[in-house]
């Protein structure tokens, strides 16, 4: 089923107070993410949606991250069918380390993208 194009956002085009869900697994949340951003990983995300819906229960743009942007075009396909107001950001965290965005981890240990 095809239900047009996927909305979709360049990694410098998300606004900084911009709701982030990263769909990424562990191991790539640790090793750097957005500050202040939802980590729910794709696997794991039907089973959490209710902790996702409470996060965004204001009707927020949700811009969803993972590497490349693969698995985020995915659930963003999801969340629209939902009724979601929700975008891909177009090449993942790799754009959004190319695009000198910032990013954290969680045991202050330099950033860099898995």
């Amino acid at each position: 089923m095809n239900f047009g194009p996927l909305p979709s956002v360049d990694a410098a085009a998300v606004p900084s107070e911009g709701f982030v869900l990263d769909v990424r697994e562990d191991d790539e949340w640790a090793a750097g993410h957005v500050e202040g951003a939802l980590h729910i990983p794709m696997s794991e995300f039907v089973s959490r949606f209710g902790e996702f819906t409470e996060a965004v229960e204001d009707g927020r743009r949700v811009h969803v991250m993972c590497r490349v942007g693969g698995r985020s075009a995915q659930v963003t396909q999801y969340l629209v069918r939902q009724g979601v107001d929700a975008v891909n950001i177009d090449g993942g965290m790799q754009a959004w380390d190319g695009a000198g965005r910032p990013m954290v981890t969680d045991d202050g240990t330099p950033a860099f993208v898995l």
